[in-house]
């Protein structure tokens, strides 16, 4: 009888050992760029597999070198969203989450989108003033210097 309860008792630990390392996550965060890939992927468990093109300023040779980071995504609304950013062109922010491991069945990275926020376009301050409109340009007359230059 003592050992059943333990055995149980094992199974259950086992058990929820293994639940919060698939559903747990270690990390979680933002990262902004432009969506340069998304295709479904999967034998039997498809999932969305992605690219993240972050740009990149190299300080050491002062030149623009593209820096990609490649996630995964399992859920329908956000795939939507990845796809709309891929179509558009927009710069996005993904939020996502970094599991313990990689599952066969969970995707091909540790790093699952769990939202996508569109970036906004910038509005124009609505406090600067306005010329006024009795006031007009003048152009300024050029230089006396200049007209007696012969090589202009």
């Amino acid at each position: 009888m003592k050992l059943r309860i333990f055995l149980i008792i094992l199974l259950l630990v086992v058990l929820g050992i293994a639940y919060y390392l698939t559903a747990g996550y270690y990390s979680s965060g933002e990262r902004a760029g432009t969506i340069s890939k998304i295709s479904e992927r999967g034998y039997v468990f498809k999932t969305f597999e992605g690219v993240l093109n972050e740009g990149g300023y190299s300080g050491e040779t002062g030149t623009l070198t593209p820096r990609y980071w490649d996630f995964s995504c399992k859920l329908d609304s956000v795939t939507s969203k990845l796809q709309r950013a891929l179509k558009t062109g927009e710069r996005v922010t993904l939020i996502y989450r970094e599991k313990f491991f990689t599952f066969p069945w969970n995707g091909d990275t540790k790093y699952f989108i769990i939202d996508v926020q569109f970036l906004e376009e910038p509005q124009r301050p609505t406090n600067l003033p306005l010329p006024h409109p009795q006031q007009q340009v003048v152009p300024i007359a050029p230089a006396d210097s200049a007209k007696a230059d012969s090589t202009l």
